[in-house]
C-alpha cells in the first residue's frame, strides 16, 4: 500500500478543514516525444517526479514545457510517451490537479462557487464547509461571495490555488501559476503554495530560476533543439528557501547563463 500523507489538511483556529489522507505517489515518464510537423521539439525524454517532492522545470519558450505538463495530465493532443506510470501501480488519471498560469475563474460565479466548481462538474455535492475553511486559509473568506472582477490579481491567484487544493489530489501540475502578479505578491504566493502543498508530488513549470530555486526539491532545465534535459539540480535546504539568500541568487545567475547558451 502507498504511504499516506497526514499533513494535507489545513488547520485554522476555529475552523476545521476535514480531508481524507492522500496517497503519496511518484510519476515515471519514459520516451516522451513532441513534434510539430517536421520539427521535433523533444524526443526520448525521460522524467521522474519523486513522491511527495516538488520538481521544477525551466526552459526557454518553445521547448515543450507546457506540453510535457499536459502529457502527464493526460490532456495533450500532441505529446506522447512510451511509458507513463504511477509509483503505486495505479492509474494516474483522476489523481491530478492542474493549475494554469491563468486563474481561469468563471466571471459569473462568486469565489466560493468557483473553488467548488470541480465537485459540481462531477455531479458531487459541494463541500461548502471545507471550501470556506480553505478560503480562510488563503485569506479570502471575506470575499467568498464576490465575483472575480472585484478581486486583485493576487487574490484571483489565491482563489485558483484554493480551487486546486479543493480537488484534493496527490499530484499537482502547475504551469507558471504566479507569473501574472507583482514581485511581492509572487513571493507570498510561493510561500503559501509551499505550505499548503506539502507532501504532494508537484511539477512546476516556470521561467523564473529564483522561483524554481525557492520551491524545488529538484530542478531541471529543458533546452536545445530538439530539447533535452540536463541533470537535476538539488539545492540545499527545504522549500520555501529565503528569497534573499545570496547562494540562491548565485545559482539563479548560473541557470540564466545556461539558458542563454
Amino acid at each position: 500500500m502507498p504511504a499516506e500523507n497526514p499533513e494535507h489538511s489545513v488547520a485554522i483556529p476555529g475552523v476545521a478543514l476535514p480531508g481524507v489522507a492522500l496517497p503519496v505517489i511518484g510519476i515515471t515518464l519514459r520516451g516522451g516525444a513532441l513534434s510539430f510537423g517536421d520539427r521535433a521539439v523533444f524526443t526520448n525524454l525521460d522524467l521522474d517526479l519523486p513522491a511527495g517532492r516538488t520538481t521544477c522545470l525551466l526552459g526557454p519558450s518553445g521547448v515543450g514545457k507546457s506540453s510535457l505538463l499536459r502529457l502527464i495530465a493526460g490532456i495533450s493532443p500532441e505529446a506522447t510517451a512510451q511509458t507513463l506510470l504511477a509509483s503505486d501501480g495505479g492509474v494516474i488519471a483522476g489523481r491530478i490537479a492542474y493549475m494554469d498560469q491563468r486563474d481561469l475563474l468563471l466571471p459569473w460565479l462568486n469565489v466560493l462557487d468557483n473553488i467548488t466548481l470541480g465537485a459540481r462538474l462531477r455531479g458531487e455535492a459541494a463541500d461548502h464547509h471545507r471550501a470556506m475553511a480553505m478560503l480562510h486559509r488563503v485569506g479570502l473568506a471575506d470575499v467568498a461571495t464576490a465575483l472575480p472582477a472585484a478581486l486583485s490579481g493576487g487574490m484571483r491567484q489565491r482563489a485558483a490555488l484554493a480551487r486546486t487544493l479543493m480537488e484534493d489530489q496527490p499530484v499537482v501540475l502547475m504551469d507558471e501559476p504566479f507569473s501574472s502578479v507583482d514581485a511581492l505578491t509572487r513571493l507570498r504566493l510561493q510561500d503559501l503554495a509551499a505550505e499548503l502543498l506539502v507532501g504532494r508530488t508537484i511539477l512546476l513549470v516556470t521561467h523564473d530560476p529564483l522561483e524554481a530555486l525557492r520551491l524545488g526539491h529538484q530542478i531541471y532545465v529543458l533546452r536545445g533543439e530538439p530539447a533535452c534535459m540536463g541533470p537535476a539540480l538539488k539545492p540545499d535546504g527545504q522549500p520555501p528557501r529565503p528569497a534573499d539568500d545570496p547562494a540562491l541568487h548565485t545559482l539563479a545567475a548560473g541557470i540564466l547563463r545556461d539558458l542563454a547558451g
